[in-house]
């Protein structure tokens, strides 16, 4: 029995091992990750494809209906012609992109169908940045339009967009190990939007039972949400009487934020407050675990960068291995050599490490 305990995490980790070595990883971990983040990312897209019917799931005739759409009130916003094209124009951008994107990180299909691999990394790239146009139109109203949202926004966007562009240079200038962690670093960053929710649903929950927090709201949207039923609106929220008599068509009433209430524009407001908390604490969480997984990982960059140096050097560009925006062009790191050469790739380095560089080469 004390036999067969010890055996079985051998047993185990042998049929992890048939079952990743196949598609091409070679650790566990790097298996692991990629089959529950990718898996999540992918899980997370197929369940919002259905959003893509924007009549008869997103945004359905009736408010009160369907509470697997939008948040309560945001199809008021996506009911104009701006707010609808910008938020059919993201989905339908993003969704089958993240799609898409789970398939480049796959080790045999990069290997084994490079041009696959080449041509599928277009088409995300342009569903992925048309996408990004439709998310800046729509980044007002939506998660509650506050400015902490606006701005946790406006920030993942520009991060994926510089991450996406830093790795497409470094792919047409053959730099593999530049090109594999900058599309990490996008990635990884932009899929901060589902541990958002994840976030801002425990917050909301939190603080609907200890310390509700309050919002303003719009009459109008208050009106929407409950299908332009006037004598209801009323009822709960006497101010918007003035909105109704056209004396101030821009009412504003203070909502309480319950995500435990049958009121939906009290949903609303308990998951709206909380988006902003949860956006940039889960944007710093995806940032961080991108970091770390590259620095936790750099014998795959060395045997990437080996394969740059030599794609570089068979392509007859200058400075092998640093064609790209690599740490010893950029900055001030030490020169890099490719094993068996004789002395250090040094052109591109800082004045003090083309020094060193040659005083090695001279020495050798």
């Amino acid at each position: 029995m004390d036999c067969t305990t010890k055996t079985s995490p051998v047993k185990v980790a042998s049929y992890l091992r048939r079952l990743y070595r196949p598609i091409g990883f070679h650790n566990d971990y790097s298996f692991a990750l990629w089959f529950v983040l990718g898996g999540a990312l992918m899980g997370f897209s197929c369940a919002r494809l259905k959003y893509l019917d924007f009549r008869g799931v997103l945004c359905p005739e009736n408010p009160l209906q369907g509470t697997d759409g939008a948040v309560p009130g945001e199809c008021y916003y996506f009911e104009e012609p701006r707010g609808r094209a910008g938020i059919i124009l993201h989905l339908a951008g993003i969704l089958p992109a993240a799609i898409l994107v789970v398939f480049q990180f796959i080790p045999v299909l990069r290997q084994a169908c490079p041009i696959f691999h080449r041509i599928n990394g277009y088409i995300i790239i342009l569903l992925s940045t048309v996408s990004m146009a439709g998310v800046l139109v729509i980044a007002k109203p939506t998660f509650g339009g506050t400015l902490d949202m606006q701005a946790a926004t406006g920030t993942a966007t520009t991060i994926f967009l510089v991450c996406q562009s830093l790795a497409v240079y470094n792919v047409k200038r053959l730099q593999i190990e530049q090109h594999r962690a900058w599309m990490l670093r996008a990635w990884v960053s932009v899929s901060f939007i589902i541990t958002m929710r994840i976030i801002s649903i425990i917050i909301a929950m939190i603080t609907s039972k200890k310390d509700p927090q309050y919002t303003i709201g719009s009459c109008k949207v208050i009106d929407y949400i409950y299908f332009h039923n006037s004598t209801v609106v009323e009822t709960l929220y006497s101010d918007c009487a003035k909105f109704y008599s056209g004396e101030s068509l821009d009412q504003r009433v203070i909502i309480r934020g319950d995500l435990t209430s049958s009121r939906p524009e009290q949903k609303a407001a308990g998951l709206n407050v909380a988006f902003g908390a949860g956006a940039w604490l889960a944007l710093a969480i995806h940032c961080i675990a991108a970091e770390l997984y590259l620095r936790l990982t750099p014998a795959e960059a060395e045997r990437l960068r080996r394969v740059s140096y030599q794609r570089q050097l068979k392509a007859g560009m200058k400075n092998p291995g640093n064609a790209g925006l690599t740490a010893q062009k950029m900055g001030d790191a030490l020169p890099w050599s490719y094993p068996g050469t004789q002395g250090f790739v040094c052109q591109g380095a800082t004045p003090d490490i083309s020094h060193d560089c040659e005083q090695v080469i001279h020495h050798e």
